[in-house]
């Protein structure tokens, strides 16, 4: 089977749904494991080229999985393009609400706030490496087949000019959201992170996360390149693919 099935497949359910602010999008589905706790904390963070079509229900397979490795997870909705509110800097505004929320439950949920990860997938990858620019306690990050280079996802289209309806117009109509926006073009100086991409991606180029890496190094980032041969766009998300193993043994490492 291939793993773009793991869009539609029903993914197992989630321990509680919490709301993070008053929009309809503005929640998250928490699983936590089984046991006394505290438990470490990964915020998953879906792609979908930040579009309202696509929503996190099929992250829920990866979420789930993490659950049972014992960390718990915080799959996070947003608004998206095509939802009032969305696009940027709606979408990374939630992201920041939701990862600020989860210490406000830690205790209720046995959450150790202390050990948190912030993952994304995709246009997801995008928005964790923001936060973890932004958010001082956000110090470990993985971004999987991560939209990590905006003005490279524009020059070449992206997914139909996905980034400039996420940016709300071309580089140079709006360039402070880019400066803003682009995980290449910020400073992420205190966080851990591990860019992760399959070599047979044919929807985000894998030549992003390497360029990236590259670049970063240059500045002094703590950053870390993963490359998966074989491995599509969604193998990196489908616990049941051969390179599910690497993003798992790289979050419980980040975690440990």
């Amino acid at each position: 089977m291939s793993s773009e099935a793991i869009l539609t497949a029903t993914s197992p359910p989630a321990d509680a749904r919490l709301p993070y602010g008053n929009d309809p999008n503005q929640f998250g589905e928490l699983r936590v494991p089984k046991g006394d706790g505290p438990f470490p904390v990964g915020m998953n963070i879906h792609g979908g080229f930040w579009r309202a079509k696509y929503d996190l229900a099929h992250a829920g397979h990866l979420c789930a999985a993490l659950t049972s490795k014992g960390i718990a997870t915080f799959n996070l909705e947003y608004r998206r393009v095509g939802n009032k509110g969305g696009g940027w800097p709606g979408s990374f505004e939630d992201v920041v609400a939701g990862f600020r929320f989860l210490p406000q439950i830690a205790k209720r949920y046995k959450l150790d706030a202390s050990r948190m990860l912030v993952m994304g997938h995709s246009a997801g990858g995008q928005l964790a490496l923001c936060l973890s620019a932004h958010e001082p306690t956000a110090k470990s990050v993985i971004s999987l087949a991560g939209v990590v280079d905006l003005q490279a996802a524009f020059d070449e289209h992206l997914s139909n000019d996905a980034v400039a309806e996420f940016m709300g117009g071309k580089p140079k109509e709006v360039p402070e959201h880019y400066h803003e926006a682009d995980p290449m073009q910020i400073s992420i100086p205190k966080a851990t992170q591990w860019l992760i991409h399959g070599l047979a991606d044919d929807v985000v180029p894998a030549s992003y996360s390497r360029s990236y890496v590259q670049q970063k190094k240059q500045k002094g980032e703590d950053v870390h390149l993963l490359e998966v041969a074989q491995a599509g766009h969604y193998d990196l998300i489908d616990p049941h693919s051969v390179a599910w193993a690497k993003v798992e043994q790289t979050a419980l490492h980040l975690l440990a």
